[in-house]
């Protein structure tokens, strides 16, 4: 049984870092792209980050220079580092997991940027 679990989220001051991480199992995990997206209240899912089995790297623009996406295929996690942090980052988190048509989501963790 698949499952990415997520852990990290919070509230946060503006300016501020979290560092969010994705925990897979059952699921052959150096082989797979991971990705973390957002949804914000009203608004649709959207990609924040992706990283490649070969560790290639791709970032929403709205995210560039502040986020940084990272695994460690030996403890099976992704990461999230995200730095000055702003109140538009508010968000549900969740972390997938994609291999040809074999997508897998997680449940998701909130991040709150507020002061």
């Amino acid at each position: 049984q698949v499952q990415l679990v997520e852990s990290g989220g919070g509230l946060v001051q503006p300016g501020g870092s979290l560092r969010l991480s994705c925990a897979a199992s059952g699921i052959s995990f150096s082989i797979y792209t991971m990705g973390w997206y957002r949804q914000a209240p009203g608004k649709q899912r959207e990609l924040v980050a992706v990283i490649t089995r070969f560790y290639g790297t791709n970032y929403a623009d709205s995210v560039k220079g502040r986020f940084t996406i990272s695994r460690d295929n030996a403890k099976n996690t992704v990461y999230l580092q995200m730095n000055s942090l702003k109140p538009e980052d508010t968000a549900v988190y969740y972390c997938k997991s994609s291999l040809g048509q074999a997508d897998y989501w997680g449940q998701g963790t909130q991040v709150t940027v507020s002061s």
